[in-house]
């Protein structure tokens, strides 16, 4: 289990997170939600190391994490899907699944999670040996997806997996996202389409302005009249 507590974190002047509290358990999909700056996605990257924070805990499994390093955070099985792909463009979709696998050295389990990526995305084996930045939108969406499977996540993090994707390729993706956490991995979500967001999550968090604003299962803020008027369009 992951655990926040009173997370800080401060770019230059400007107060990123204030004092961020989240639970994210065993087995269930957590989202989070909210406008463009919130914190979002610093707190995606505040888990994995790959920004300071000022003060708080990232709990993983009883073990505070801050201050590790963000290779040993991923062999603890922390997994980060980053914002805009980063796929390598010049690898090819087979050497990019390859590099998700770069710290193990189980090549059994490698190979059978491959083959497991593979049959999540066909359209990727028939594109094996094609340079992955020649790749549509969506392709690369689901290459920087099945390259993080690669790495045997217990916990895998995504930033924006449907940002830009046509509606049929975003689809995918969330049936994607269900399927990985039906076979055991822990989810924890940042989704601009917030409705789809929260039919997927078991609970959620909505932040402004860097702190948690509203949190609660999934379907109760999908009813809740200020996140359908704020989040979703309506009212």
């Amino acid at each position: 289990m992951l655990k926040i507590e009173k997370l800080s974190v401060f770019y230059g002047g400007i107060h990123a997170l204030r004092g961020v509290n989240i639970e994210v358990a065993d087995g269930k999909i957590i989202t989070l939600i909210g406008a463009n700056g919130a914190g979002k996605s610093t707190i995606l990257n505040s888990i994995v190391g790959l920004v300071k924070s000022s003060d708080g805990i990232v709990e993983w499994n009883g073990e505070n994490i801050i201050g590790c390093k963000t290779k040993d955070i991923v062999s603890m099985g922390l997994v980060l899907v980053p914002e805009g792909r980063r796929i390598f463009p010049n690898l090819s979709v087979d050497e990019n699944l390859r590099l998700g696998a770069y710290f193990r050295k189980d090549k059994t389990g490698i190979r059978t999670d491959r083959e497991r990526c593979l049959t999540l995305f066909p359209r990727l084996k028939e594109r094996l040996r094609q340079s992955a930045g020649t790749l549509s939108g969506g392709e690369q969406q689901m290459l920087a997806v099945a390259r993080g499977l690669m790495s045997n996540p217990k916990l895998l993090m995504l930033d924006e997996p449907s940002l830009g994707l046509a509606p049929i390729v975003s689809k995918i993706i969330f049936d994607v996202i269900r399927e990985i956490n039906r076979n055991g991995a822990t989810v924890l979500l940042i989704e601009q389409n917030a409705r789809a967001a929260l039919e997927i999550a078991d609970y959620a968090y909505v932040l402004e302005t860097g702190a948690v604003a509203i949190q609660g299962k999934g379907d109760a803020l999908l009813n809740d009249d200020n996140v359908r008027k704020a989040y979703l369009g309506e009212g």
